[in-house]
């Protein structure tokens, strides 16, 4: 243990009584990935929870595995690109990439174990249910001639053999494919022929095959091909059929500086990326040693490290398909996010927001659709709005934002949309909107270059009868109607002067990228005020910070990585500040270190809803601070994104995230606790065993808010809500 002596007069240090920890010290900062492979550890628990309804339990085996895929072509990608280029500098917590690899395999290994053991545990409660996986050759021979004659209609002119041998070299495996290696022979083994066999899943055929229409039996599609290769072999033997799956790493990001084109170099990543390098091989248990070594050597890989033997079902993220069979009994009661309590009876969005000033949007607990997509078709047909200008950096088809811009432009409106083309996973999608928007007269850019635009900001300029006046909405979630239903956000629709005047500044900076002087005094937007500030306002609390006031410092995120505000908030613990830490899933802090970090908690909640809203609060000796924004606490958000942080300032609305960080802060039922070595142990109800959720209990307060704001209004009946959260 490191230890430097505290020898300052500084003031900002008054409090601290004990020598300092050496802040450079590696033990101090737990790994990146680790933490996050912790995390999955925490949402498989769900799974594992008797109190999580059976098919909710399947859904959080779906989401584990489909994290893992992409953690694998993020992650692991990313660090096999450094051990590639010789890259030995350690990391914060003192690791090489190849150490960290190593470490996460071990981890994932353990994970996969579990999970292999909790899915077969919930495949006989399933089979209690009527719900049923069966293996091919266990099905009635009546039920077998059903499946072969649909797999001859329906499947078998899509599925095409390809040879392994001199004529025929290695075929190219498609990242996140199932496959099948078959061992063919006409009459000697001696001749075996080695054949690969694409499992064609895809939209519109699904993995899982309903034997019949009145009941839930299901075959796996591979398990059908596997046992019907007489009709692609005819006349010929099977020595062995086996499947195997392959994850291609994902990192293929080029200089952007160096691009004349950016949506060109955008569209070339693309497609390096279906043939980058293989990072991980998954096979069969079955599958023999000879095969399993072919296929490690023909994708490049490490035998030893990068093949993961599957002692069960292979792609456990196919699993959604069955979470989603219609079993109401087995799942979490429908949510529907209720209307907004401030405009329920407005007839004019843009009204309602002048005469009540800033109003709070919690999703989705309250409604995306009634209060963020108004907010935007009411703008794109007011005779009075001039101008509507909105960064996107994820959307959706379902989300009818897009839609909604493009008939302001044909209104005549001037429509200005700052889109990101590098949204991991969602590029495609975003050029195809780029394109569309532009057909229509948009004005569609791509940010800064070396940025990536992150923020959610919708601006809009409206003729008011005294004047122009800028509306605005500031968000914590993307502009997509599908994981607004699913992940927990916050937002704010706001005709604040101060906050429209600075928005004005942060777009003409999106859509030059011309780095001018700035001057922001409310807006915190990253890269270049949100760091420095957020360091700033911990070492005021410091300052501030005494026996008879002591200092708080609350964060909600959904990730604490960077090192430099991971050091300050452990230097604002030696001083004695209280620091409350809600972080969903990465976090470099070890809390309850004597000395050094014993005045930290760091929670994580873990429910039906996926924790997306990012809240910043600091005591400030009284004169309290609210903040709500884009950015997590994780370099990249800081240094090389453009984000936005805004202030809550009306005591209203700081009342509603206070009560926010207190339900979250003392709920027993859905926050686990992290330890000084970086484990969780889930908070279990002491009296009161049925203390609901946190998610639980904020729809019941989001509910109750609803009914106060509308007296004598006879409330629709809610069903009772299952408090396993």
């Amino acid at each position: 243990m490191k230890l430097v002596t505290d020898n300052t007069n500084d003031e900002s240090l008054n409090s601290v009584k004990a020598p300092l920890f050496d802040l450079n010290a590696p033990e101090w900062y737990l790994n990146r990935e680790v933490t996050w492979l912790e995390f999955n550890k925490r949402v498989l628990h769900e799974a594992e929870d008797p109190r999580t309804p059976l098919l909710e339990r399947v859904k959080f085996i779906a989401i584990v595995s489909s994290n893992l895929d992409e953690f694998f072509m993020k992650r692991i990608g990313g660090l096999k690109q450094q051990v590639g280029a010789g890259l030995s500098e350690l990391s914060v917590d003192g690791r090489s990439p190849q150490q960290q690899i190593t470490e996460c395999f071990e981890v994932v290994r353990e994970l996969e174990t579990k999970k292999q053991t909790l899915y077969n545990l919930i495949l006989k409660d399933l089979l209690q249910e009527g719900i049923i996986i069966e293996d091919y050759k266990n099905l009635s021979e009546e039920d077998q001639q059903a499946m072969r004659n649909f797999y001859i209609t329906n499947i078998f002119p899509l599925v095409t053999p390809q040879a392994i041998d001199p004529a025929h070299p290695f075929p190219f495996i498609s990242n996140l494919s199932l496959n099948l290696l078959a061992g063919v022979y006409a009459s000697e083994p001696e001749d075996m022929t080695l054949v690969r066999i694409k499992v064609p899943v895809g939209i519109k055929i699904p993995r899982f095959i309903q034997v019949n229409s009145d009941r839930h039996l299901f075959v796996a599609l591979g398990d059908l091909i596997a046992n019907n290769l007489d009709l692609l072999f005819p006349g010929m033997k099977i020595a062995f059929c086996e499947l195997f799956r392959v994850t291609r790493n994902a990192v293929t990001e080029k200089d952007e500086e160096q691009a004349d084109d950016l949506l060109q170099m955008i569209e070339s990543e693309l497609r390096e990326r279906k043939f980058a390098p293989v990072v991980r091989l998954e096979i069969a248990a079955t599958m023999g040693t000879l095969q399993s070594g072919m296929l490690a050597a023909e994708l490049g890989l490490n035998e030893k490290q990068d093949v993961f033997v599957v002692e069960g079902r292979m792609g456990l993220s196919d699993l959604f398909q069955i979470a989603g069979i219609p079993r109401p009994d087995l799942q979490d009661p429908p949510h529907h996010p209720c209307d907004h309590a401030k405009l329920i009876n407005a007839t004019n969005i843009f009204h309602a927001i002048r005469e009540q000033g800033t109003i709070l949007l919690h999703h989705p607990y309250e409604s995306f659709v009634t209060t963020v997509e108004r907010f935007v078709k009411e703008a794109s047909r007011d005779p009075n709005v001039q101008a509507i200008k909105m960064t996107l950096y994820r959307t959706s088809a379902g989300t009818k934002i897009v839609q909604y811009l493009m008939d302001a432009a044909l209104n005549g409106k001037q429509v200005t949309v700052v889109i990101e083309l590098k949204a991991r996973f969602d590029e495609q999608a975003n050029i195809r909107w780029a394109h569309r928007m532009e057909q229509v007269g948009i004005h569609v850019t791509y940010g800064v270059v070396g940025l990536k635009t992150h923020s959610k900001v919708i601006y809009v300029v409206r003729q008011d009868y005294n004047g122009l006046r800028r509306y605005a909405h500031i968000g914590t979630g993307n502009y997509h109607a599908g994981t607004a239903r699913l992940y927990t956000d916050l937002g704010i629709l706001t005709c604040d002067k101060n906050i429209g005047e600075e928005l004005t500044e942060l777009f003409n900076f999106l859509t030059t990228g011309l780095v001018v002087k700035r001057n922001y005094q409310h807006l915190l937007p990253a890269p270049k005020v949100l760091k420095s500030s957020l360091l700033a306002k911990i070492e005021r609390e410091i300052k501030k910070h005494s026996d008879k006031k002591p200092g708080l410092i609350q964060f909600k995120m959904n990730a604490l990585e960077d090192v430099d505000i991971t050091a300050a908030l452990y230097r604002a613990s030696q001083a004695g500040v209280k620091i409350d830490l809600i972080v969903r899933d990465t976090c470099r802090l070890r809390p309850g270190i004597p000395g050094m970090s014993e005045t930290v908690q760091v929670l994580s909640i873990v429910g039906r809803f996926l924790e997306h809203s990012r809240i910043f609060y600091f005591q400030n000796g009284g004169d309290e601070e609210y903040f709500i924004g884009s950015a997590d606490c994780m370099k990249r958000n800081l240094e090389s994104r453009v984000e936005v942080v805004a202030p809550i300032n009306k005591p209203e609305l700081q009342a509603q995230l206070r009560q926010i960080l207190n339900v979250q802060l003392s709920n027993q039922r859905s926050v686990w606790e992290m330890q000084a070595d970086g484990t969780y142990v889930q908070r279990q109800p002491t009296d009161n065993e049925s203390e609901p959720g946190v998610q639980v209990r904020l729809i019941e307060l989001t509910n109750k808010r609803l009914k106060e704001a509308q007296p004598g209004k006879k409330q629709k009946k809610l069903k009772p809500f299952n408090p396993h959260a």
